[in-house]
């Protein structure tokens, strides 16, 4: 299934730092504290889909060069159907996409990636975010990197 492979030109500090800041908005606030946001940046979908490509595949340990449903591991196919179907709705509909994408990320750290140093979501969504960004900085610090 080429079509699920995307293009991984890498998210810049802002766009990082735009997703996280939602993500963390709507999980210790509600969507309440989002309403609004969507509007005001149409291309949060895109981003939060790659955050969670980022945070997805790692986990379940997918290799961004290959088939994406070739491993027969449970974790791997899962990853795959999640991926597929949030791509699928940032497509067709990115502003009803943006609450929804950032839920399945809240959900998938809360069930999958448990961290015993950050027994609050919050917390991990933070660690994350600035793992993100150590990343972001470094590959658009590089001469010649995307911009």
């Amino acid at each position: 299934m080429p079509y699920l492979i995307p293009s991984r030109t890498p998210l810049a500090p802002e766009q990082v730092e735009r997703g996280c800041d939602y993500l963390l908005a709507l999980q210790m606030g509600g969507g309440a504290s989002v309403a609004g946001r969507v509007e005001a940046d149409p291309e949060l979908a895109f981003v939060l889909l790659r955050l969670a490509e980022d945070i997805v595949w790692p986990v379940a340990a997918v290799d961004g060069e290959a088939d994406l449903c070739a491993d027969p591991s449970v974790l791997n196919e899962v990853g795959c159907v999640l991926l597929s179907a949030l791509r699928d709705w940032a497509r067709d509909s990115p502003i009803t996409a943006v609450p929804g994408i950032a839920r399945s990320i809240i959900r998938f750290v809360v069930s999958v990636i448990p961290d015993p140093g950050h027994e609050d979501t919050a917390d991990t969504l933070e660690a994350l975010r600035n793992a993100r960004l150590t990343v972001a900085h470094a590959v658009h610090s590089v001469p010649g990197a995307h911009r």
